[in-house]
């Protein structure tokens, strides 16, 4: 996942502020650090870290190694091997920062190492070799999440090497599969739990601060709650025949009539603190438009549903007021002369904070009726997770640090990620995870994570180095 909450905000529109063009703005990070910066990005970069190619190890060992040079010792360095599927290697990095004194709780950053696969014959160039281009850094992982990667990893070597004193122990947390399964997340948060126990984590694969065409900042929405990610398979079954005495039923048409009913069917709209705090804001910039109208009567009556319909007719709001599922693979028959003996659809579901995953399955079940099957995948069973409360030293560090790259026209506020991450996994545990990266976009719909021709701008990536650092100061800093 990246920059869901940014994507949400592409259509804010702020008060008259002068345009400039970020990019053209010299980042305050002195050139030492920007060499630094700029090499580990380039190495991270070129590991291709793809599912089923072994090559996440890798890249946690040039991490680890880098930490190891910078005075961490070996004992709190850990390189954690596990399999994300069957034959599939990868690993896990934890790496703890103790405090010599600590008064706080320790705070667990997070990220994670591995990218979806890219293709060289789809991309402009191939997209595991690093380039510099028209004031952006371009790659596989550029945006998804490596800059996140790079910019925790360099923070916290250069306040380090600044003799910085932490209160409390920074833990960073860099699974191997977020991509995939999300095994290594479950693990941190369970199995490995005595190496990653914190007061709250912090989450850099998704973050605030944008800008829109014009170079006008649209604003930073911290992400407070994720939706529960689940795959169902609905299934229909057909003794089948010979295809020159076609039968009254048919699988692949009783398959087509119940996805046709999950094309019109909405679920019931549902207001949450992270929702509802990013449609406050939203109804705010909106003003008297017909948008910002049904923003507040849906705020006013959370069982509208009229009104959440208007809303989620804007692309850009689609997902935030309720359950969606989506059809996104199909399959059926077995031979272009015979009626189909079975008919299957893959619908991929993103259920609200809280909703239990077999709930939506019963009403799908209901939706569709008897003639369908509906069954979750077996390979993932998704976890619901509650919102994370908005802690006040967490919103304050991000909003100092955003506000001053970014200017006070750089609102912060909650918002709801409609994607999933490994976050979800330690929010289902009890810790609360904040997503506060700060590697800024020039625009949310030019957004190219998982995409073709990633790209981050050159500045955003040296920023993000200076935000992280400002957070850290802040969270760990004395009191």
């Amino acid at each position: 996942m990246r920059h869901f909450a940014a994507i949400l905000l592409a259509c804010l529109s702020t008060a008259a502020v002068a345009a400039v063009d970020p990019r053209t703005v010299p980042t305050k990070l002195d050139p030492a650090w920007q060499a630094k910066t700029r090499t580990l990005f380039e190495e991270v970069i070129e590991i291709p870290t793809v599912h089923n190619r072994g090559e996440v190890p890798r890249m946690a060992k040039l991490l680890a190694d880098r930490f190891r040079a910078a005075g961490i010792p070996d004992d709190d360095i850990k390189i954690m091997p596990y399999e994300a599927l069957p034959g599939d290697k990868t690993a896990a990095l934890i790496v703890r920062w103790r405090s010599a004194h600590p008064t706080k709780k320790p705070m667990l950053v997070l990220g994670h190492m591995d990218v979806v696969e890219a293709k060289r014959e789809d991309w402009t160039f191939d997209p595991f070799e690093f380039r510099e281009q028209d004031g952006y850094f371009l790659g596989r992982g550029a945006s998804d999440m490596k800059n996140g990667i790079v910019a925790t990893t360099t923070a916290v070597l250069k306040l380090k090497a600044e003799g910085f004193k932490p209160s409390r122990d920074i833990i960073l947390f860099y699974s191997g599969d977020e991509e995939t399964r999300g095994v290594g997340a479950t693990l941190g948060a369970s199995d490995w739990r005595s190496l990653t126990d914190a007061e709250f984590g912090l989450n850099a694969d998704g973050g605030c601060g944008a800008y829109d065409r014009d170079f006008k900042p649209i604003g930073c929405g911290i992400s407070v709650a994720e939706k529960t990610f689940q795959t169902y398979f609905l299934t229909t079954h057909n003794p089948g025949g010979h295809s020159s005495r076609p039968r009254p039923d048919n699988a692949i048409y009783d398959l087509a009539d119940a996805l046709e009913k999950l094309r019109a069917h909405r679920f019931q709209p549902m207001q949450n603190p992270a929702n509802r705090g990013y449609f406050e804001e939203r109804a705010r910039q909106e003003g008297d438009s017909a948008l910002g109208q049904a923003m507040r009567r849906w705020l006013a009556n959370p069982d509208d549903g009229a009104a959440a319909d208007e809303i989620e007719a804007n692309p850009l709001e689609v997902g935030l007021t309720r359950t969606r599922c989506v059809a996104t693979m199909l399959k059926g028959g077995h031979a272009d002369n015979a009626l189909p003996q079975s008919a299957e659809a893959t619908v991929n579901c993103r259920i609200m904070p809280g909703v239990q995953p077999t709930d939506v399955q019963a009403e799908l079940q209901q939706l569709v009726g008897s003639k369908v099957e509906v069954k979750p995948d077996p390979n993932y069973v998704g976890l619901p997770t509650p919102a994370s409360p908005l802690r006040p030293d967490v919103l304050k560090a991000v909003t100092a640090s955003i506000q001053r790259f970014h200017g006070p026209a750089m609102h912060v506020f909650p918002v709801m990620s409609t994607g999933a991450s490994d976050g979800s996994f330690f929010r289902a545990k009890g810790i609360p995870v904040y997503d506060i990266d700060g590697s800024w976009g020039i625009s949310p719909d030019d957004e190219r994570a998982h995409g073709l021709d990633e790209r981050i701008p050159v500045r955003a990536m040296y920023d993000d180095v200076l935000h992280w650092e400002s957070v850290l100061k802040a969270l760990a800093g004395p009191k």
